[in-house]
Protein backbone atom coordinates (compact mmCIF):
# COMPACT_ATOMS: atom_id res chain seq x y z
CA UNK A 1 0.00 0.00 0.00
CA UNK A 2 1.44 3.58 -1.10
CA UNK A 3 -0.02 6.87 -1.38
CA UNK A 4 1.82 9.89 -2.14
CA UNK A 5 0.32 14.08 -2.35
CA UNK A 6 2.61 17.05 -3.17
CA UNK A 7 2.20 20.29 -3.47
CA UNK A 8 3.94 23.45 -4.37
CA UNK A 9 6.93 23.31 -3.90
CA UNK A 10 7.15 19.41 -3.31
CA UNK A 11 5.70 18.13 -6.29
CA UNK A 12 8.10 20.06 -8.22
CA UNK A 13 11.20 19.76 -6.07
CA UNK A 14 10.27 15.76 -5.94
CA UNK A 15 9.69 15.22 -8.87
CA UNK A 16 11.25 11.94 -10.72
CA UNK A 17 12.12 11.15 -6.73
CA UNK A 18 11.39 8.76 -3.91
CA UNK A 19 9.24 11.01 -1.51
CA UNK A 20 10.15 9.01 1.62
CA UNK A 21 13.56 8.95 1.09
CA UNK A 22 13.81 12.93 0.45
CA UNK A 23 11.47 13.28 3.07
CA UNK A 24 13.75 11.41 5.66
CA UNK A 25 16.83 13.01 4.75
CA UNK A 26 14.94 16.92 5.59
CA UNK A 27 17.49 18.80 7.68
CA UNK A 28 16.51 21.40 10.00
CA UNK A 29 16.03 21.83 13.95
CA UNK A 30 14.99 18.87 15.37
CA UNK A 31 11.57 19.62 17.85
CA UNK A 32 10.97 16.14 19.30
CA UNK A 33 12.69 12.83 18.55
CA UNK A 34 10.59 10.13 19.84
CA UNK A 35 11.32 6.12 19.22
CA UNK A 36 9.58 5.98 15.39
CA UNK A 37 8.69 9.68 15.03
CA UNK A 38 11.04 12.72 14.19
CA UNK A 39 8.95 16.07 14.02
CA UNK A 40 11.42 19.16 12.61
CA UNK A 41 11.32 22.65 11.26
CA UNK A 42 12.71 23.14 7.72
CA UNK A 43 13.17 25.70 5.06
CA UNK A 44 12.64 25.60 1.04
CA UNK A 45 13.14 28.76 -0.86
CA UNK A 46 13.50 30.91 2.41
CA UNK A 47 9.89 29.80 3.37
CA UNK A 48 9.27 27.38 6.70
CA UNK A 49 7.98 24.34 6.69
CA UNK A 50 7.24 21.27 9.66
CA UNK A 51 7.67 17.52 8.94
CA UNK A 52 6.72 15.25 10.74
CA UNK A 53 8.14 11.85 9.67
CA UNK A 54 6.88 8.49 11.49
CA UNK A 55 8.07 4.94 10.99
CA UNK A 56 5.98 2.78 12.61
CA UNK A 57 5.59 2.42 16.73
CA UNK A 58 6.02 -1.98 16.95
CA UNK A 59 2.77 -4.19 18.41
CA UNK A 60 4.21 -3.71 21.54
CA UNK A 61 3.39 0.06 21.78
CA UNK A 62 0.17 -0.79 20.07
CA UNK A 63 -1.02 -3.43 22.44
CA UNK A 64 0.12 -0.95 25.41
CA UNK A 65 -2.35 2.23 24.31
CA UNK A 66 -5.05 -0.64 23.61
CA UNK A 67 -4.43 -1.91 27.24
CA UNK A 68 -4.54 1.67 28.16
CA UNK A 69 -8.19 2.40 26.47
CA UNK A 70 -5.95 4.75 24.11
CA UNK A 71 -6.13 4.54 20.45
CA UNK A 72 -2.56 4.42 18.88
CA UNK A 73 -1.39 7.12 16.55
CA UNK A 74 -0.31 4.79 13.41
CA UNK A 75 1.39 7.44 11.33
CA UNK A 76 0.61 10.77 9.36
CA UNK A 77 -2.36 9.69 8.02
CA UNK A 78 -4.16 10.89 10.80
CA UNK A 79 -3.03 14.76 10.69
CA UNK A 80 -3.65 15.01 7.15
CA UNK A 81 -7.63 13.43 7.16
CA UNK A 82 -7.79 16.06 10.28
CA UNK A 83 -6.35 18.74 8.81
CA UNK A 84 -8.77 18.01 5.52
CA UNK A 85 -11.61 17.90 7.39
CA UNK A 86 -10.89 21.09 9.78
CA UNK A 87 -10.88 22.98 6.06
CA UNK A 88 -14.18 21.89 5.22
CA UNK A 89 -15.77 23.20 8.13
CA UNK A 90 -14.04 26.43 7.97
CA UNK A 91 -12.10 26.19 10.71
CA UNK A 92 -8.00 27.76 9.94
CA UNK A 93 -5.35 24.89 10.47
CA UNK A 94 -2.36 23.97 9.17
CA UNK A 95 -2.08 24.11 5.37
CA UNK A 96 -0.84 20.41 3.96
CA UNK A 97 1.89 20.53 1.09
CA UNK A 98 3.03 16.93 1.24
CA UNK A 99 2.01 13.66 2.45
CA UNK A 100 3.06 10.21 2.12
CA UNK A 101 2.01 6.57 3.72
CA UNK A 102 3.94 3.03 2.34
CA UNK A 103 3.22 -0.47 3.74
CA UNK A 104 0.49 -2.71 4.80
CA UNK A 105 1.56 -3.74 8.30
CA UNK A 106 0.30 -0.80 10.93
CA UNK A 107 2.89 -1.24 13.48
CA UNK A 108 5.82 -0.56 10.81
CA UNK A 109 4.12 1.88 8.60
CA UNK A 110 6.37 4.44 6.98
CA UNK A 111 4.95 7.75 6.71
CA UNK A 112 5.41 11.52 6.64
CA UNK A 113 3.43 14.67 6.64
CA UNK A 114 4.65 18.00 5.72
CA UNK A 115 2.88 21.59 6.72
CA UNK A 116 3.82 25.28 6.13
CA UNK A 117 4.76 27.42 9.22
CA UNK A 118 2.32 29.44 10.24
CA UNK A 119 4.20 32.84 10.87
CA UNK A 120 3.77 35.25 12.48
CA UNK A 121 2.12 33.46 14.83
CA UNK A 122 1.91 32.75 19.06
CA UNK A 123 -0.06 30.19 21.05
CA UNK A 124 -2.50 31.44 23.00
CA UNK A 125 -0.65 29.43 25.74
CA UNK A 126 1.53 32.31 25.71
CA UNK A 127 -0.65 35.30 24.25
CA UNK A 128 -2.43 34.59 27.48
CA UNK A 129 0.13 34.17 30.09
CA UNK A 130 0.75 37.96 31.08
CA UNK A 131 -3.33 37.79 31.68
CA UNK A 132 -3.64 37.75 35.75
CA UNK A 133 -1.23 41.02 35.72
CA UNK A 134 -2.38 42.87 32.63
CA UNK A 135 -5.80 42.26 31.33
CA UNK A 136 -6.17 42.74 27.50
CA UNK A 137 -8.61 45.11 25.83
CA UNK A 138 -11.55 43.37 26.93
CA UNK A 139 -13.37 43.71 23.11
CA UNK A 140 -10.44 41.28 22.16
CA UNK A 141 -10.33 39.06 25.23
CA UNK A 142 -14.27 38.63 24.30
CA UNK A 143 -13.66 38.33 20.69
CA UNK A 144 -10.84 34.99 21.44
CA UNK A 145 -12.97 33.44 24.12
CA UNK A 146 -15.64 33.64 21.66
CA UNK A 147 -13.72 32.25 18.93
CA UNK A 148 -12.18 29.33 21.02
CA UNK A 149 -15.85 27.94 22.02
CA UNK A 150 -17.04 28.08 18.25
CA UNK A 151 -14.07 26.36 17.01
CA UNK A 152 -15.08 23.89 19.98
CA UNK A 153 -18.34 23.80 18.55
CA UNK A 154 -17.47 23.41 14.91
CA UNK A 155 -15.48 20.42 15.81
CA UNK A 156 -17.91 18.38 18.32
CA UNK A 157 -20.57 19.39 16.14
CA UNK A 158 -19.02 17.18 13.39
CA UNK A 159 -18.01 14.10 15.36
CA UNK A 160 -14.60 15.39 15.60
CA UNK A 161 -12.17 15.61 18.97
CA UNK A 162 -8.97 16.75 19.41
CA UNK A 163 -7.17 14.88 22.36
CA UNK A 164 -4.74 17.23 22.75
CA UNK A 165 -7.26 20.15 23.19
CA UNK A 166 -5.09 22.80 24.96
CA UNK A 167 -4.54 26.78 24.56
CA UNK A 168 -0.72 25.73 23.25
CA UNK A 169 -2.71 24.44 20.39
CA UNK A 170 -4.35 27.43 19.16
CA UNK A 171 -2.13 29.61 17.42
CA UNK A 172 -3.33 33.72 16.76
CA UNK A 173 -2.07 34.98 13.93
CA UNK A 174 -0.57 38.15 14.57
CA UNK A 175 0.08 40.17 11.22
CA UNK A 176 -2.26 42.08 10.97
CA UNK A 177 -1.83 42.61 14.77
CA UNK A 178 -5.22 40.88 16.18
CA UNK A 179 -8.33 43.00 16.51
CA UNK A 180 -12.04 41.92 17.37
CA UNK A 181 -12.96 42.00 14.28
CA UNK A 182 -10.24 40.63 12.24
CA UNK A 183 -8.65 38.09 14.99
CA UNK A 184 -7.36 34.91 13.04
CA UNK A 185 -6.95 31.63 14.98
CA UNK A 186 -5.31 28.51 13.27
CA UNK A 187 -5.72 25.20 15.16
CA UNK A 188 -2.58 22.86 14.97
CA UNK A 189 -0.95 19.53 16.26
CA UNK A 190 -3.64 17.26 15.10
CA UNK A 191 -1.86 13.72 14.76
CA UNK A 192 -4.20 12.63 17.95
CA UNK A 193 -7.47 14.12 16.25
CA UNK A 194 -10.15 11.44 15.72
CA UNK A 195 -13.08 12.37 13.28
CA UNK A 196 -15.88 9.59 13.85
CA UNK A 197 -18.45 8.01 11.21
CA UNK A 198 -21.49 8.46 13.91
CA UNK A 199 -21.72 11.02 16.91
CA UNK A 200 -19.44 9.78 19.16
CA UNK A 201 -19.88 9.21 23.23
CA UNK A 202 -19.56 12.13 25.36
CA UNK A 203 -16.74 11.48 27.08
CA UNK A 204 -14.55 12.73 23.71
CA UNK A 205 -15.86 15.95 23.71
CA UNK A 206 -15.93 15.77 27.66
CA UNK A 207 -12.16 15.29 27.93
CA UNK A 208 -10.91 17.71 24.66
CA UNK A 209 -13.25 20.42 27.20
CA UNK A 210 -11.47 19.54 29.72
CA UNK A 211 -8.27 19.89 28.93
CA UNK A 212 -9.15 23.46 27.49
CA UNK A 213 -10.52 24.49 30.88
CA UNK A 214 -7.45 22.82 32.65
CA UNK A 215 -4.97 24.59 30.55
CA UNK A 216 -6.81 27.82 31.27
CA UNK A 217 -6.90 27.72 34.45
CA UNK A 218 -4.29 30.09 35.21
CA UNK A 219 -5.04 33.16 32.65
CA UNK A 220 -7.22 35.10 34.88
CA UNK A 221 -10.96 33.71 33.39
CA UNK A 222 -13.49 35.89 35.37
CA UNK A 223 -17.02 34.13 35.94
CA UNK A 224 -18.05 35.73 33.01
CA UNK A 225 -15.48 34.92 30.56
CA UNK A 226 -16.21 31.18 31.59
CA UNK A 227 -20.06 31.70 30.90
CA UNK A 228 -19.77 33.55 27.82
CA UNK A 229 -17.44 30.89 26.72
CA UNK A 230 -20.69 28.09 27.37
CA UNK A 231 -23.75 30.48 25.77
CA UNK A 232 -21.20 30.32 22.37
CA UNK A 233 -20.50 26.74 22.40
CA UNK A 234 -23.67 25.14 23.31
CA UNK A 235 -25.71 27.86 21.42
CA UNK A 236 -28.18 28.06 23.59
CA UNK A 237 -29.13 30.73 26.37
CA UNK A 238 -27.12 30.25 29.30
CA UNK A 239 -30.41 30.04 31.81
CA UNK A 240 -31.10 26.55 29.74
CA UNK A 241 -26.61 25.75 29.83
CA UNK A 242 -26.80 26.05 33.25
CA UNK A 243 -29.58 23.83 34.11
CA UNK A 244 -29.52 21.34 31.24
CA UNK A 245 -25.79 20.93 31.52
CA UNK A 246 -24.95 21.25 35.39
CA UNK A 247 -23.46 17.95 35.99
CA UNK A 248 -21.21 18.06 32.94
CA UNK A 249 -20.17 21.76 34.16
CA UNK A 250 -19.21 19.91 37.77
CA UNK A 251 -17.54 17.14 36.21
CA UNK A 252 -15.79 19.42 34.18
CA UNK A 253 -14.54 21.83 37.16
CA UNK A 254 -13.21 18.39 38.59
CA UNK A 255 -11.62 16.73 36.07
CA UNK A 256 -9.51 20.10 35.31
CA UNK A 257 -8.40 20.28 39.16
CA UNK A 258 -7.13 16.60 38.47
CA UNK A 259 -5.33 17.58 35.40
CA UNK A 260 -3.68 20.94 37.50
CA UNK A 261 -2.99 18.59 40.22
CA UNK A 262 -1.22 15.82 38.09
CA UNK A 263 0.46 18.93 36.65
CA UNK A 264 1.81 19.72 39.57
CA UNK A 265 2.98 16.82 40.67
CA UNK A 266 5.01 16.51 37.44
CA UNK A 267 6.57 19.79 37.69
CA UNK A 268 7.59 18.78 41.17
CA UNK A 269 9.06 15.51 40.22
CA UNK A 270 11.06 17.28 37.45
CA UNK A 271 12.64 19.74 39.62
CA UNK A 272 13.43 16.99 42.35
CA UNK A 273 15.24 15.47 39.42
CA UNK A 274 16.79 18.77 38.37
CA UNK A 275 18.21 19.41 41.95
CA UNK A 276 19.41 16.08 42.54
CA UNK A 277 21.71 16.26 39.20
Amino acid sequence: MSQVVLRPPFDELWAGRDPFAEAEALQGQVLRELEGRRTLRTEIGGRGYFAKIHRGVGWREIFKNLVCLRLPVLGARNEWQAVEYLEQLGVDTMRMVAFGERGKNPAYRHSFIITEELAPTISLEDYCLDWPRTQPEPALKRALIARVAEIARLMHENRMNHRDFYLCHFLLHTDPPPTPETLRLSVIDLHRAQIHDRMPAPRWRHKDLAGLYFSALEIGLTRSDLLRFLRVYFNAPLRGVLRDQAKLLVWLQRKAMRLAERDRRKSGCTLTKNAAR
